[in-house]
């Protein structure tokens, strides 16, 4: 029989202790990875706002050009 080194409530404590640095490791590395995700996806937003942006710009720059000017025609009094 070997020697258990902890003893009753010991045991459950040191089991407890293990139990909880699993689930801090595992939340850590799901931190990292959200938080790689979301930096991922700012890159991706911030690139279609650019592209957006641009396109605003060479649409607004295309309707300049092609509004038809004002007509012209004989004031009323002729």
């Amino acid at each position: 029989m070997t020697a258990n080194r902890f003893t009753g409530n010991e045991a459950d404590n040191a089991q407890r202790i293990v139990r909880l640095e699993e689930q801090l490791a595992h939340q850590a590395k799901t931190i990292e990875e959200l938080s790689a995700t979301m930096a991922a996806q700012w890159e991706q937003l911030d690139a279609a706002r650019r592209k957006l942006d641009a396109l605003a710009e060479r649409f607004m720059a295309l309707e300049e050009t092609t509004l038809p000017g004002p007509e012209i025609t004989k004031p009323p009094h002729y």
